[in-house]
């Protein structure tokens, strides 16, 4: 067994950096560790509200699935349980310490915010084709990633 020797100061602080992996079946996406950006560790996990550590973390996701898209599509949410259908993503945000709030519209165009309290947190992405072909597809996830870098 071959463990590095830490000392205690980076022993605390491994365990309060967070770490991004995902893992996919071959030839259906990227697979392994990736770096989380820095600004998502300039305070600790330890630091942050519940709802600002997911709001961060939904907004890594979103990009992440906007990087498998086409020109033709974007990102929406799904829901299961209810016809209240999709919500075509435009906004994100948290109020503390729990709430995470989405702000889109819906499949006929109309105002959509969904509030949704971090412990029944269930995200479902969609690809949805883009609502006009003469405007290219929104990334949201990338505006709301470039946000964050330029937040304290």
């Amino acid at each position: 067994m071959n463990e590095d020797i830490q000392t205690t100061a980076e022993a605390v602080e491994a365990e309060a950096l967070p770490r991004r992996v995902d893992t996919h079946a071959k030839g259906c996406g990227e697979t392994g560790a990736k770096p989380v950006p820095e600004a998502m560790t300039r305070k600790s996990v330890k630091q942050k509200s519940a709802s600002e550590w997911a709001y961060e973390r939904l907004i890594l996701y979103i990009q992440t699935f906007e990087e498998q898209l086409d020109n033709e599509h974007e990102v929406a949410m799904g829901f299961a349980g209810n016809e209240t259908g999709v919500l075509r993503i435009e906004g994100l945000g948290f109020f503390d310490p729990d709430i995470v709030t989405f702000y889109g519209k819906d499949a006929s165009g109309a105002r959509m915010q969904l509030i949704q309290h971090v412990s029944q947190l269930n995200v479902a992405l969609r690809a949805l084709p883009i609502p006009r072909e003469d405007i290219p597809p929104r990334r949201i996830g990338f505006e709301l990633a470039a946000e964050l870098e330029h937040s304290d």
